[in-house]
C-alpha cells in the first residue's frame, strides 16, 4: 500500500470513527479554557522589588489553579516567549500580550501592577478575554507587605468567573515569604551561579520546600549535571503536591546517567498508580536504549500505548515508527512516519527516516523526495549521508525523544478533524480547510486561520500554497522561525518567486541582509515582474 493508501485509509477510518460517535449522541467536549498570567508591572521600578513581578504572575497562577481555573504553566510561557523571540523581564505593550495568549492557546489574559508604599503592598489586574476582546472590572487589593500571600489570594478571588464555587482556603504550597523570595529570585537569576545560590538559600530555609528543589533540578540539567539534579528530585518528599512530577524528573536524571533499570523502575512505579502518555513513551525509550526483555516489554509496545493515549502528538508517532524502523518492519514504520510528518510537517528527522523507508520498501523516488525535504530543513541529514556506515546503516541509532512534562498540556494539539460527515473524499476536505484559512487569514484572524490551515496539511502535506500563506502569517505575527520553517517546505514542494519573496521578508527582518539579496534574486529569476519581489528589494536597499 503506498503512503496515500495508508493516509486514506487512515482518514477514511478516523471520519467513520467520528460519525459512530455522533450517531451515539456523543458530543464533542472542547479542550478547557486556560488563563495566562503575565509578570505584573513595577510601577515605581523600586530595584529591590523587582522579584514581585515574576512572584506575581507565578502565585496568581497557582492561586486560580488551586480554585479551579485552568492555568498556563510559567514554563509553557516561557516557550511561548523563546517562539516569539520576547525578552522575559522587559515591560510587553497591552497588543503584544494579547498575541502572546494567541499563539500559547489562551482564552484570557491577565495583565497587572503592583507598588509598594511605606510598607503597603498594591496590586491591580485586569483579565481580557481573546476571542471578544472584552476585558472583565479590574480587581484592586492593598495589604501589607508581610502579608504578601492573603493579598494575592484576594485578588485571585476576584479575578474568579461570576458563580464558581471555590474553597474557603487554598491547597498551595508557597512556603514562608522568606523562602518563596529566594526561590523567585532564583527563577529570574540570570547566571547559573545566581540561580543555585538563591534556590540554595530557599532550601536552607526549607529543605522540603518542592518547588526550590524542582527548579534546581532545571538548572542542574541544563548543565548536564544529572547526578546532582537526581539528588534534587529524590529530596521532594513523598507529601508534597509536587511528589510525582519530582519522581519523574529523577527518572529522566537516571536515564541521563545511562541507569536505564533505575529509571525504567521509578516510572514504571508511576505508570502503576496512574498511566499518563509520557511515561509510556520514556518506557519506551529506556527499552530502546537498554537490551529489552519479554518480560519488560519491546519499545513499540509502550510506543504505541503512548500514541494510543495521545493521537495528537507528533513525537509519540516519530517514536513509534523509528522503533518499527530498527525492528526492520518498513511497513509500520512509513505509515506511523507518515502521521508524524502530519503532525508535524517540520519535522526533519521524520521526512529523512521516512525517506529510508520509502527507499527500503521499492519507492525510491518518495524516498528521495522525502529525503531531499529533511535537507532543506537542516544541514545535519547531509552529515548523516556521509557517516562511512551510511550505506548499511542509513539511519543513526539514539535518535529516539523523551519529553520532560509527566501530564502538562501541551500548548498547541493537532486539531481533530471534525469536517462535516458528508465530506468523504480527503482532497475536497483539504480543499475546504484552505479556503476556510485563507478567508481568516484575509480578515486577519491568525489563530483561526492557523488552525484550519493546519487541518488541511494534516490532509495533504506538500501543499505549497498553504505553506505559504502559513509562511505569511508567521511573518505577520513576527514568528519567524516558524514563518522559515513553512516556507522553506513550501519552496521545496513548489518553488515559486512569491515564497522567495516571503522567505526574504522573513530574513531582512531577522537582520540578515545576505539571506534575504540570496532569495530577492532566486525569486527575481523565477518572475523578473514580481511585485513582491521589487517591493523586497527597495526594503533592502532602505527605500
Amino acid at each position: 500500500m503506498t503512503p496515500a493508501a495508508v493516509a486514506l485509509s487512515f482518514l477514511l477510518c478516523c471520519l467513520t470513527l467520528l460519525a459512530d460517535a455522533r450517531a451515539a449522541g456523543a458530543q464533542a467536549v472542547p479542550p478547557p479554557e486556560r488563563l495566562l498570567v503575565v509578570p505584573f508591572e513595577n510601577v515605581r521600578r523600586e530595584g529591590r522589588f523587582y522579584w514581585v513581578s515574576e512572584a506575581a504572575a507565578t502565585l496568581l497562577t497557582s492561586n486560580l489553579e488551586a480554585l479551579g481555573v485552568g492555568a498556563i504553566t510559567r514554563e509553557q510561557r516561557l516557550q511561548a516567549f523563546e517562539r516569539l523571540q520576547l525578552p522575559h523581564a522587559a515591560p510587553l505593550s497591552e497588543a503584544t500580550i494579547i498575541r502572546l495568549g494567541q499563539v500559547i492557546g489562551a482564552a484570557q489574559v491577565v495583565l497587572g501592577s503592583f507598588s509598594v508604599d511605606d510598607g503597603q503592598l498594591t496590586v491591580k489586574a485586569r483579565a481580557i478575554r481573546l476571542d471578544t476582546g472584552r476585558m472583565r472590572p479590574p480587581a484592586s487589593v492593598t495589604g501589607p507587605l508581610f502579608d504578601f500571600f492573603a493579598v494575592f489570594d484576594r485578588l485571585s478571588r476576584q479575578l474568579l468567573p461570576p458563580g464558581l464555587t471555590v474553597p474557603e482556603r487554598l491547597d498551595v504550597d508557597h512556603g514562608a515569604l522568606p523562602v518563596f523570595e529566594n526561590y523567585i529570585k532564583g527563577l529570574v537569576a540570570e547566571t547559573t551561579s545566581a540561580k543555585t545560590r538563591f534556590l540554595g538559600s530557599a532550601l536552607e530555609l526549607a529543605p522540603d520546600y518542592a518547588p526550590a528543589r524542582i527548579a534546581l533540578w532545571q538548572v542542574y540539567t541544563q548543565e548536564g549535571d544529572h547526578a546532582r539534579a537526581a539528588t534534587s528530585a529524590l529530596g521532594v518528599p513523598a507529601t508534597s503536591r509536587s511528589y510525582r512530577r519530582a519522581r519523574f524528573l529523577a527518572a529522566l536524571s537516571k536515564f541521563h546517567l545511562k541507569q536505564y533499570d533505575e529509571a525504567f523502575r521509578g516510572l514504571k512505579a508511576l505508570l502503576d498508580v496512574a498511566p499518563t502518555p509520557a511515561l509510556f513513551n520514556n518506557l519506551g525509550v529506556i527499552q530502546a536504549r537498554r537490551a529489552a526483555t519479554p518480560q519488560a516489554g519491546r519499545a513499540t509496545y509502550y510506543f504505541a500505548k503512548a500514541a494510543e493515549a495521545d493521537p495528537s502528538e507528533a513525537d509519540y508517532a516519530f517514536n513509534l515508527g523509528y522503533s518499527y524502523w530498527l525492528e526492520r518492519d518498513t511497513k509500520a514504520a512509513t505509515y506511523w512516519l507518515t502521521e508524524a510528518v502530519r503532525r508535524n510537517p517540520t519535522d526533519g528527522d521524520a521526512h529523512f527516516v521516512l525517506g529510508a523507508a520509502l527507499h527500503a520498501t521499492g519507492a525510491s523516488v518518495e524516498g528521495e523526495r522525502e529525503k531531499e525535504l529533511a535537507r532543506q530543513l537542516s544541514s545535519i541529514y547531509g552529515d548523516w549521508e556521509r557517516r562511512p556506515n551510511a550505506a548499511t546503516e542509513p539511519v543513526p541509532k539514539g535518535l529516539e525523544r523523551l519529553r520532560d512534562d509527566l501530564d502538562a498540556p501541551r500548548l498547541t494539539l493537532v486539531d481533530a478533524i471534525l469536517a462535516p460527515t458528508e465530506q468523504k473524499d480527503q482532497e475536497n476536505l483539504a480543499a475546504f480547510h484552505a479556503d476556510r484559512g485563507r478567508r481568516l487569514f484575509e480578515q486577519q484572524q491568525d489563530v483561526e486561520a492557523i488552525r484550519d490551515l493546519k487541518r488541511s496539511l494534516y490532509l495533504r502535506p506538500y501543499q505549497a500554497d498553504v505553506h505559504l500563506l502559513l509562511g505569511r502569517i508567521y511573518l505577520r505575527t513576527g514568528r519567524l522561525t516558524e514563518a522559515t520553517e513553512a516556507l522553506e517546505i513550501s519552496v521545496w514542494s513548489r518553488d515559486s518567486a512569491a515564497a522567495h519573496a516571503v522567505l526574504g521578508e522573513v530574513y531582512l527582518r531577522a537582520k540578515d541582509r545576505a539571506r534575504a539579496r540570496a532569495e530577492l534574486q532566486k525569486a527575481l529569476q523565477l518572475d523578473p515582474q514580481s511585485a513582491e519581489a521589487r517591493q523586497l528589494a527597495g526594503r533592502i536597499e532602505g527605500k
